[in-house]
Formats: C-alpha cells, sequence, structure tokens
C-alpha cells in the first residue's frame, strides 16, 4: 500500500545515514523553503560581453544610488577599483606615483618580455598594475604606441630596484632595442595578494615576507658593499635600541644605533644576503618585524589577501584599503565615470576596516593609527572616528564630534557592520556596540559577548535587528543578547576549513528574498573560496535549525536592496584572462546577478546548474499477531528487521519545470554501499503520475537532483508503494 514519506527541513550531517531517518542529509544548490527543498535559482554574467572578466581576486562590494538616482557597484579585486554602473565596468583605481621615462625599454627579438628601466627606484612588486601612456617610439622593435598607450600592464619581475619586466600579448619581431623609447607609466595602489596564506617564506607572498606597515626612506648617497655607517634621507621613524635590521634592493642589513638620520653599527649582508652597492636614492625599508627574510619559514603569522572595506557617504564612495589608505570617489559628478579616487585628505594612513555610522554620519575607522599620518604607530585595537559631517577632520577639539576609543578584549579587530540601532564591531574574541549618545562622548563603548570573536573580516551580517557571524568555533547570533546557533552541519564545515591561512576570505552574505544567511568558504585543502553554509532564519526554530550546504563558490555577496537580485563575485584563481590587464597572472572575478531564471549564464554561454538532495535511510516497522495467541493483540516490531519492497512510487513535485531525476538508493547494512534501484534512475516530467519499480533492500534512501538546462523544482510529498518481502 502506498504510505507517504515526510522529511524534517534543513541538512543534518551530525548523525549517520542510518540514523537520519525522516531527515535530508545531504544537498548540493538546493534550499529550504516553507519546510520543503528546492534548487535555487539562476545567475548571469553582468557587464558587457568580453569586457566582464575583472583583474585578481574579488575581496570587496558596495551597492549604493547616488543623489541622482543612479545606481553603482563599487567592486574591490586585490588589484583594481571598479565602479558598474548601466552594465558598464569603469576603473576608478587610485594613482599612486607618476613617472616619465626616457630610454626606458629593452626588448629581445622573438620574446614577448619587455624590460623598463627606472632613473631611480621604482617601488614596485611582481603584480603591482600600472597604466602606461605618452609612448615614444622604440629603436628595432616593432612595438608601436598602439601597444602601451592607455593599456594597463602587470608588473611580472623585479631583477633589481630599477628594472622591472612586463609581457607583451605578442613577440618582439624587430631586432630588439636596449634602453630606447619613452613612456609615462602610473603606478596603482597596491592593494595585496589574491589569497590567503600561513607564514612568511618563498611560495607564500613575497619572498621577502610582507609588513604592509613599515617605515621606508631612501638612501641620502651613494653606498658601496663594505660601509658600516649608511645615511638616511630620514632615520627619524627607524627604532634605535637594540639589533635592528633594514633592506635595500635584494640585501638585508643590520644595524645597532641611530645618530641624527645615520645608521651604525651596520652589518652587511645579513640573513643569507649578499652585501652590494646601492644608488643614492634607492629605497630602505625597516624589516625589523619581518619574518622569514630570505628563508622558506612559516609561523603563526599569515599574509592576509589584499581586501577592501567599501562604503558611502552620500555620493561618495568610501573605498579602504586593508591596513592602508582610504579614498574617496564623488559619484555626482558630470564625469564621475571618467575620473579616479583620490586619498581623504586627513584621515588615518593606515587601518584595518572603516565604516559610515547612520544617521549621525561619522568616518569610523577601526584598527587605525594612534598618531594619523604615520603607519608605525597603527593599533589594531584603536578606533578614530571623524567629526560629524566631515571627513576630513578628526584631531578631537572642543568644538567637533572627533574622537577615539581603545577596546580592551582582543589583539586585533577583526570587522564592524551596521545594525539597526548601533555598530558591532568584533575582535577575535569578543563583540562591541558602539552606539551614537551626542556630546561630549559622541560614541558609547559596551562589550556584549566573549568568547565569540569574528573569524574574517566580511564573516557577518545584520538583518532584522539581529547580528550573525561565524567564529573560529562556532556560528553565533546577537539580538540583544549573546546566542550560539544550534548547527547540524558544524562538524561537517568545521572539520573541512581552511582556518589556519583562510579564515580572512570567508565572507557572509544575506539574502532576504528566501530568508538565508549564507557563509562562503575554503575547504581545508583549498586556498580559494569553494563551499557555503547557508542558515534560513524564516524557518529555522531553537528545536529545529534550517541549515544548507554546497559548492557554490562566491568570494563577496551583496543583498537585493539596490538592483532588486543578490549579486555576487567569483574568483577563478586558475583563468588569468582579464579584459583589462595585460600579463595578469593573479586570476579573473565574474560578477553576477542571481535568482534570475533556471541555469547559470557565464559570458553568454548557458549552462546547468545541477541540485541534489539526498534523505536519510528509510526502512520498515512491521506489525504481526503474537505466535499463538488466539485472543488481544499482542504485537511486536522491528525497526530494519525486514526486508522491504517497493513496487511503485508516486511523485509529488510542489512546482516543477522541466524533468527531475530521482533514484531510489537501496543498502541492507548501515556499512553496506548504496546501489541503485535496478530500473532507475527515473526521470520525473510534470506529466508522470507513478513509476514502477523493482526495488528490495533492508533500507532505501531518497535523491532527487536535476542534470540539464531548463529544469527546476520544488519538492512536494512522496509516497511509496512499501510492503514486507522475504530474504528470498
Amino acid at each position: 500500500m502506498l504510505q507517504k514519506i515526510g522529511f524534517q527541513p534543513g541538512i543534518n550531517k551530525q548523525i549517520s545515514e542510518t540514523g537520519a531517518e525522516g531527515q535530508w542529509t545531504n544537498c548540493d544548490n538546493v534550499r529550504f523553503r516553507y519546510g520543503t527543498p528546492e534548487k535555487i535559482g539562476g545567475w548571469n554574467q553582468l557587464g558587457s560581453l568580453n569586457e566582464n572578466e575583472l583583474t585578481g581576486a574579488g575581496r570587496g562590494l558596495h551597492h549604493y544610488v547616488n543623489s541622482l538616482g543612479r545606481k553603482y557597484a563599487i567592486i574591490g579585486t586585490n588589484r583594481i577599483l571598479y565602479a558598474f554602473s548601466g552594465g558598464v565596468f569603469y576603473d576608478i583605481h587610485p594613482i599612486e606615483t607618476t613617472t616619465t621615462l626616457t630610454n626606458a625599454f629593452t626588448t629581445t627579438n622573438g620574446s614577448a618580455t619587455v624590460t623598463i628601466t627606472f632613473s631611480s627606484a621604482h617601488n614596485m612588486n611582481p603584480g603591482d598594475i600600472m597604466l602606461m601612456d605618452n609612448f615614444t617610439a622604440i629603436t628595432n622593435s616593432n612595438y608601436s604606441a598602439s601597444d602601451f598607450d592607455d593599456k594597463k600592464f602587470m608588473v611580472v619581475t623585479t631583477p633589481t630596484n630599477t628594472t622591472l619586466t612586463i609581457t607583451m600579448t605578442s613577440n618582439e619581431s624587430g631586432s630588439g632595442a636596449t634602453t630606447s623609447g619613452g613612456i609615462r607609466i602610473q603606478k596603482y595602489y597596491t592593494v595585496g595578494p589574491a589569497v590567503q596564506a600561513k607564514g612568511f617564506g618563498w611560495g607564500l607572498g613575497t619572498w621577502s615576507g610582507e609588513d604592509k606597515s613599515a617605515v621606508t626612506t631612501t638612501l641620502n648617497g651613494a653606498i658601496n658593499a663594505s660601509v658600516t655607517s649608511i645615511t638616511l634621507t630620514d632615520a627619524s621613524q627607524f627604532p634605535s635600541s637594540g639589533t635592528n635590521f633594514v633592506i635595500i634592493g635584494s640585501e638585508e642589513i643590520s644595524y645597532t644605533g641611530v645618530s641624527g638620520n645615520v645608521l651604525t653599527g651596520c652589518t652587511r649582508g645579513v640573513a643569507g644576503t649578499t652585501a652590494a652597492s646601492h644608488s643614492d636614492g634607492a629605497t630602505v625599508t625597516n624589516s625589523t618585524d619581518y619574518v622569514a627574510w630570505g628563508e622558506a619559514a612559516s609561523g603563526d603569522l599569515v599574509i592576509e589577501p589584499g581586501m577592501w572595506s567599501l562604503d558611502n557617504f552620500g555620493d561618495k564612495a568610501i573605498c579602504l584599503i586593508h591596513d592602508g589608505a582610504c579614498f574617496e570617489w564623488d559619484s555626482s559628478l558630470s564625469n564621475a565615470t571618467s575620473t579616479r579616487a583620490t586619498i581623504i585628505s586627513g584621515a588615518p594612513t593606515a587601518s584595518r576596516h572603516m565604516l559610515v555610522s547612520t544617521p549621525d554620519r561619522h568616518l569610523v575607522f577601526f584598527g587605525t593609527e594612534t598618531t594619523i599620518g604615520t603607519p608605525s604607530t597603527q593599533d589594531d585595537m584603536f578606533i578614530r572616528f571623524s567629526d560629524q559631517e566631515d571627513i576630513n577632520t578628526y584631531v578631537p577639539t572642543a568644538t567637533n564630534t572627533a574622537g577615539t576609543q581603545r577596546l580592551a578584549d582582543g589583539s586585533q579587530i577583526r570587522g564592524a557592520i551596521r545594525g539597526r540601532d548601533a555598530i558591532y564591531i568584533w575582535t577575535d574574541t569578543a563583540l562591541f556596540t558602539q552606539r551614537f549618545v551626542g556630546q561630549p562622548f559622541t560614541f558609547a563603548f559596551a562589550q556584549v559577548g566573549t568568547n565569540c570573536g569574528l573569524v574574517g573580516q566580511n564573516a557577518c551580517v545584520e538583518v532584522d535587528g539581529a547580528a550573525y557571524w561565524m567564529s573560529d568555533n562556532g556560528f553565533f547570533r546577537y539580538a540583544g543578547k549573546l546566542e550560539s546557533l544550534p548547527c547540524l552541519v558544524e562538524d561537517f564545515v568545521y572539520d573541512d576549513i581552511n582556518l589556519e591561512s583562510g579564515n580572512q576570505m570567508i565572507s557572509a552574505g544575506l539574502n532576504n528574498l528566501f530568508g538565508e544567511v549564507i557563509w562562503f568558504y575554503p575547504q581545508s585543502t583549498s586556498s580559494v573560496v569553494n563551499r557555503m553554509v547557508a542558515y534560513n532564519y524564516f524557518d529555522s526554530s531553537p528545536q529545529r535549525p534550517v541549515w544548507s550546504i554546497g559548492s557554490l563558490a562566491r568570494t563577496m555577496w551583496r543583498d537585493s536592496a539596490v538592483f532588486g537580485l543578490p549579486h555576487a563575485l567569483e574568483y577563478d584563481a586558475d583563468t588569468d584572462t582579464s579584459f583589462d590587464v595585460i600579463g595578469n597572472t593573479e586570476g579573473r572575478t565574474s560578477y553576477y546577478e542571481h535568482e534570475t531564471g533556471t541555469d547559470q549564464n557565464r559570458n553568454g554561454t548557458i549552462s546547468a546548474i545541477t541540485a541534489n538532495i539526498e534523505s536519510g535511510d528509510f526502512d520498515i516497522t512491521q506489525q504481526r499477531a503474537a505466535t499463538g495467541q488466539s485472543t488481544g493483540v499482542a504485537t511486536f516490531r522491528g525497526d530494519g528487521e525486514f526486508l522491504m519492497k517497493i513496487r511503485r512510487f508516486v511523485p509529488d513535485f510542489i512546482s516543477q519545470t522541466g524533468a527531475a531525476r530521482v533514484t531510489l538508493q537501496l543498502k541492507n547494512y548501515s556499512n553496506s554501499t548504496q546501489s541503485g534501484s535496478p530500473l532507475g534512475p527515473f526521470d520525473v516530467t510534470t506529466s508522470t503520475t507513478k513509476i514502477d519499480t523493482r526495488a528490495r533492500a533492508r533500507a532505501v534512501s531518497l535523491k532527487i537532483e536535476n542534470t540539464s538546462t531548463s529544469q527546476n523544482w520544488k519538492l512536494g510529498t512522496f509516497r511509496l508503494d512499501i510492503q514486507p518481502d522475504g530474504r528470498r
């Protein structure tokens, strides 16, 4: 006889498949809505065809509408800052330096590598972006102005502090040139690496280690390989007590004292480097806090990926490079899309995070400088906010509302978001609130949670007065009190997540069309995001939390508030063909609009979104009269004792487009390998009334999936025709 098969909403991976009778145990590209599973919506790539693959890894996304009613998406990758509007991407990245060169190019016949020579230190590293123009002819070269003018190049190598190489789109067909031709080079501000890595050393970032807040200056006079006193242009910010270190070119040098602008007691060529001569004006960097200079070492520190904090102050997009400077871009200008972001005058120059408070409109910096304009004073627990309605004033006075605050619990501020009535601030160990109270204090700070720190800068969202976030050891919510979210996929996520060197790449997104908070994260064996876990706050209850899991990989996600549908970024680390940078080696980012149609559309190519969901094992419980009993109704039950025969099933979909595939997965014991029904799998269409099958097993589980384009489904209640069967 037919029997209804019902399943509780949500995925449960905390118990075995046999123990999960009446529950779902696995899924991909599936969500739960009103208690039943359904395939997620499709997505379309945004931007003009063949001009929509962005350079590098997408690490920032912000939506806003300016006073003219124009919608903007500000997108920050680890190399370039873009503004997206009207279906077009505009490069608005700030320019750090502009250099005009003569006798610049060296080329070789048959090679696409071009060497560019600077007259002084170029201060660039592999991966940096340069915009070129004002080209003048190279002798004995087939390259022309069309190959360089208004073109962006990625630096490939930096053989010396005055030379670098780029890769052209074609080989040199001329006889080759040596230091010939001219060019103007505009260097983009550096954001950071595409991925996060543990420790410092070869293969983990710049081979020499990294300290983004390290003090730099230049040599005041050339030096040879043997001098032990080195004169700098300005040594005031260099440490003067104990043994300290500096880097000049590829050489590391230790010193024991500072006299005026002179480093004294120098030992040349330390840490396995080679003593060398250096020219006047060469860059000198304090490397005292570097780790593993010249060594393939690792430690507890990590090289954080290049990230952005993005917000808007009215018409102005506010864009902070993580651990770097902050910039503004005015979208209200008549020629806005042909302008670039510029540094905010008076603002801190090294901060971990930033946002604009509302409704009071202060620009707030987190993990910032105690002395404005001095990056070496950056304090990871220090907060600084501007005067109200003034993003250029940060020094507190008796007549303004600028101010500072240092938090106490934690070692670094990890992130912050605006809430309904407060700003939520997370350190690595605790949660704080920041509320506007007016003069004389401007803001009141309170600690509202302990042992609940944020795993990474973007791993938090706020909706309907509640903050949701991912910690190093669980999921949390704060809505007036701290709560640990019950999670039936927690072990599955945390047993296979890269927290050691991937925590800063974890990001959270809100999809309020379906009541979902989604976290995107890298698996333990991955250096890029490749998994997701979602919590449905509409359908969840304390007794039954509703979670789903999947392989949807997005580095950033923004809700539907501005553009009507959610938008998200996807990073492809294995493909370097971005549309706007020549010689890109850092992957590409695609920008998608979600919850549209049934399929994925990438650059005009339509492909299926393969979705599936699997249940726990269902077995038969048989009821019989007791042997020898003539009166009464004495019975016994056997849970999984009896084999069952499934003769047919009646599919039920609340909604369906195209076909859906149904598989009855059979096994006799908990540790047995599943096998499909002999006549299956079964493709169910909207006209299918029943499916006849020959299935015989002690336990059966249900798998629903789709495999082709133009397919969509929302599951109803299936009925199986089940009866007890013998062992033969």
